[in-house]
């Protein structure tokens, strides 16, 4: 496809039917404006937060008391309040259908097919609300979960929520190191687990870890029954029960919603923990809430009825992107397993059985779909899907491309980035705008985002920090265990005074659109110049016999110098032709900088659980340093494969 026109535009009548118009609309009339486009909306949004987040708040009609004062301290990031005065209860905003009508969808791979009415859904949380108040549990207590991405595990949230207490979610593949150096900071007063799961169409039984993880964080266990046999699990861990014998006693009734500040705590979200003991993230409700309905009903034009799917896990911030999805009267779509199981068909069969609206998932499954050769576009009807996005990493050039040729052409493509540090988006689609080739559309409504230089001073069209320069509502609470804000200063605010520095390297287009090229902390600096290692992934990925790479700098000769690890496709070898291949292919395509200096083929490359490859754990091994956590990677053996290895001493 070509460069020089655009991948997709949306039609006038599309635009002026999407929910973000009409908000634009009611903006103009209610405050005497005349924006017309995408532009002078989020401008406006910037410059007047109050007026905008109020418009938000009554667009989306959040349930609650607003309260008088909409800002206050909005100059000073960290001392900025919004809604000072607003009380609102989370999961009541959430719960926000009744009766047949489908609320979740779930699938476990081929193995499990379930469907939770509104009714089924309410019915569980009340009982849950009960059990858990009748437990001890209540406002700013933490609840703990390690659970698959299943219906059970969102009635538990919400009946947490329900009651002001704070949650806090991983994956059960993770291991029981793992766990605890979560959990065991936030010292929770009751641990949920599932007794099994699927992966690959193997049952994986996790009584054991169950039982230590409890055991170590020394409270009360609920066993969820899933895949294997939650009465054996809960008779193996001490103060455990069934998620049936934990509820037995309560019959559903009404849920009752605990109305509280707009800034009580809500979730714990976790940093990756590749380089020390994981930081442990508070978000807020109201901020949650505010940011997350804006992005569902504004950024993805979701209506009540929607089909809205993304491909996560509950140790991954879009499962809690996700289940906000209910606010809107979504329809959630879960699923849990690989995304490969039975084939590579699995998630398109599912798409087209339940109508996606919205298609959530991660650039490297879209580059995985193209590398296995499948072509949903003419083998599944997805006439439904109007939404495709994708995170976790950049997006390739060829990735777009590779959405409009092979799974449909029609859709509006949005790359989304932000992360667990704000649970929600700095730079994301909207439907008003075009979609470029290798770009997000642009930032989000609210968020004074731009890309600074190393002087603080505006780039345009050149590589820079990604910043936000104002308050937004979905800034972190706190840190937890940081009570002079020590580490939360540190972790933002320690290189742009009053001005968030987000840690990612980014670029302005000449649409407006942006660019991300790797995190600021793993960008090379051969002879002073920095380069993103998303631009070379965008080249080398792109070759079927490179299967996933891994880029580092190497401390070398007083400079630093690239060093490219491989994973090569079955059945090839890194011969001298193919590594002259490999270079060609990044002079050309990126710029001679970028060829590295040493390419390294290896069996496999480690990754956090969400699937983001570790540069920076690497990178320490490489340089003979020790990782400290290795019990984030979904494969902590794969970092052995790089030590010692003869090429990097020459």
């Amino acid at each position: 496809m070509r460069d020089d026109k655009p991948l997709w535009i949306p039609s006038r009548t599309s635009v002026e039917a999407s929910p973000i118009f009409a908000l634009m609309q009611k903006c103009n009339h209610d405050f005497g404006l005349s924006m017309s486009d995408y532009g002078e909306l989020h401008a406006w949004s910037v410059a007047d937060r109050e007026k905008f987040w109020t418009a938000v708040w009554e667009f989306c009609e959040v349930k609650g008391d607003r309260g008088a004062r909409v800002l206050v301290d909005g100059d000073v990031m960290l001392d900025a309040r919004f809604f000072p005065d607003a009380t609102l209860n989370f999961a009541e905003n959430l719960l926000s259908g009744e009766g047949a009508g489908d609320a979740i969808i779930f699938r476990g791979e081929d193995k499990v097919h379930d469907r939770w009415s509104w009714d089924r859904l309410r019915d569980l949380v009340s009982r849950l609300q009960q059990a858990m108040r009748a437990q001890g549990i209540g406002p700013g207590d933490r609840i703990a979960a390690m659970m698959p991405n299943m219906p059970e595990t969102v009635a538990f949230m919400l009946a947490a929520a329900s009651i002001g207490a704070i949650w806090s979610s991983g994956s059960p593949d993770f291991g029981e190191q793992g766990v605890l150096d979560r959990f065991g900071q936030i010292e929770p007063k009751l641990f949920i687990a599932c007794d099994a799961y699927w992966y690959g169409g193997k049952l994986q039984d996790v009584t054991a870890k169950v039982t230590a993880v409890a055991g170590s964080l020394g409270v009360p266990a609920v066993i969820v029954h899933y895949a294997g046999d939650a009465k054996a699990a809960a008779g193996a861990t001490a103060g455990a029960k069934t998620m049936d014998d934990f509820i037995a006693p309560h019959a559903a009734r009404p849920v009752e919603f605990l109305r509280l500040p707009f800034a009580h705590p809500l979730y714990i979200l976790f940093s990756s923990g590749t380089t020390g003991v994981p930081k442990c993230i508070v978000h807020s409700a109201g901020g949650t809430l505010l940011q997350h309905l804006k992005e569902h009903r504004l950024h993805c034009g979701l209506e009540r009825g929607d089909r809205l799917f993304y491909f996560t896990t509950c140790g991954w911030m879009m499962w809690n992107w996700l289940v906000s999805g209910l606010a809107v009267g979504a329809t959630l779509c879960l699923y849990d397993g690989s995304p490969f199981s039975p084939d590579g068909n699995v998630l398109f069969d599912y798409a087209e059985a339940e109508k996606f609206a919205v298609f959530g998932t991660s650039a490297k499954y879209i580059d995985a779909v193209r590398k296995s050769g499948l072509t949903p576009r003419t083998s599944h009807d997805l006439a439904s899907l109007r939404l495709m996005t994708s995170t976790g990493s950049p997006l390739s050039p060829e990735g777009f491309t590779f959405v409009y040729e092979g799974i449909k052409p029609d859709v509006q493509l949005a790359s989304i980035s932000g992360g667990t540090d704000i649970v929600s988006c700095f730079v994301l689609g909207n439907p008003m705008q075009p979609v470029w080739r290798g770009e997000i559309q642009g930032p989000g409504l609210g968020l004074a985002m731009d890309v600074w230089d190393d002087d603080g001073r505006p780039v345009r069209q050149e590589k820079g920090e990604l910043v936000c320069t104002r308050a937004f509502p979905s800034m972190p609470v706190m840190f937890w265990n940081d009570p002079d804000g020590a580490k939360y200063r540190a972790a933002y605010f320690e290189r742009f005074d009053n001005v968030w520095c987000h840690g990612d390297f980014a670029e302005w287009t000449e649409h407006d659109g942006i660019v991300i090229h790797g995190r600021s902390d793993a960008t090379l600096n051969p002879g002073g110049v920095r380069i993103g290692t998303a631009e070379i992934y965008n080249q080398v990925e792109q070759m079927q016999e490179v299967a996933e790479a891994l880029c580092i700098g190497q401390e070398w000769d007083d400079d630093v110098r690239v060093v490219l690890f491989v994973r090569l496709a079955a059945g090839v070898t890194l011969t001298d032709e193919l590594v002259k291949s490999i270079k060609t292919r990044i002079r050309s395509g990126a710029s001679p900088r970028h060829v590295p200096a040493k390419i390294i083929s290896v069996s496999d490359i480690p990754r956090t659980k969400s699937g983001k490859i570790v540069e920076l754990a690497v990178r320490e091994i490489v340089h003979g340093r020790p990782v400290k956590n290795k019990e984030a990677l979904a494969n902590p053996e794969a970092l052995d494969l790089f030590q010692g290895i003869s090429e990097l001493r020459s």
